[in-house]
């Protein structure tokens, strides 16, 4: 477990659009364009190996455009295929907000960050007191059958609330900005609600109607 001192004041960033990463989740990627290549190889090189994920802010016309909020990942797996991609799996440790992007001579984006405010990514997992799993767990099946998706039941059962809201909110599909407000939420259970109310609207194919939180 990392500390705040740890943290370091600059970061990489990695502006890949729908790609969520949350605090004590795991998220794997496949890197092979040569800035981002770049970029793991100096992540690796330092003692806390982050790499920050940043949703670009489309809503602003401008792609180059970061949102300010965004989560570092530390690499905790790591192979190289024999044509020089590389597989990697970050692992969530906190949010931060960005400052500001710095002028620099490397081919990947870096930006000075703030740690502020997101104490609680460093701590334990959370836990959502007013979770009606059973209820949640129905509408999961309802949504699951409507995509024709399958998962392993018993597992996500058996998941802890953090586990559970979590890996949902990084493995469904939605918008870049509907991952944002996933990945802003204050809490697990707001988190939670706002997973709900996009599950739902989903469901619905946009139609405005009430949520069942």
């Amino acid at each position: 477990m990392m500390h705040p001192a740890d943290l370091p004041e600059t970061v990489s960033v990695f502006p890949l659009p729908g790609a969520l990463l949350l605090p004590r989740s795991r998220l794997p990627l496949h890197i092979f364009e040569p800035r981002y290549l770049q970029m793991l190889d100096d992540a690796l090189k330092t003692s806390e190996r982050l790499i920050g994920m940043v949703q670009p802010n489309t809503c602003q016309g401008d792609e180059t455009k970061l949102h300010q909020i965004g989560c570092a990942g530390r690499i905790t797996q790591f192979s190289e295929t024999e044509d020089g991609r590389y597989l990697i799996t970050l692992t969530g440790i906190s949010r931060f907000r960005v400052k500001s992007e710095l002028d620099s001579f490397t081919p990947y984006r870096r930006a000075s960050v703030s740690w502020d405010g997101f104490d609680r990514d460093l701590g334990k997992a959370e836990v959502d007191d007013g979770f009606d799993r059973n209820r949640f767990l129905k509408l999961l099946e309802r949504f699951f059958s409507s995509r024709q998706l399958s998962t392993d039941w018993d597992t996500m059962k058996d998941a802890d609330d953090e586990l559970l809201v979590n890996s949902l909110s990084m493995m469904l599909e939605f918008d870049p900005e509907e991952k944002q407000a996933l990945l802003e939420a204050p809490c697990l259970r707001t988190r939670r609600e706002t997973l709900v109310t996009l599950i739902e609207f989903a469901m619905r194919g946009g139609s405005n109607e009430e949520h069942l939180q």
